[in-house]
């Protein structure tokens, strides 16, 4: 290259909007994502274990009713951790 040449700007330089380019689009991507998840928080599950049982045709002994709070506690609580 000629030292008496300026050459071209920065932002004309297509490799530096591929080096740039895909940093940039994870940082957008990532601004989106959490914008839709603090938007749309999911809802508290409410289930009657009973009446599920019941609509499918079967009756739950206590040891299935019981087993299922423990999992229904805990997605209750990252669904809405503050209380």
């Amino acid at each position: 290259m000629n030292p008496n040449s300026k050459g071209r700007p920065w932002w004309r330089e297509p490799y530096m909007w591929l080096v740039l380019g895909g940093p940039l689009v994870v940082v957008v991507a990532s601004f989106v994502t959490y914008g839709l998840a603090t938007s749309r928080p999911d809802p508290i599950v409410v289930r009657d274990a009973d009446a599920e049982a019941q609509r499918v045709g079967k009756t739950l002994t206590p040891e299935q009713r019981d087993s299922l709070t423990p999992a229904i506690q805990a997605r209750n609580h990252v669904a809405s951790p503050e209380r």
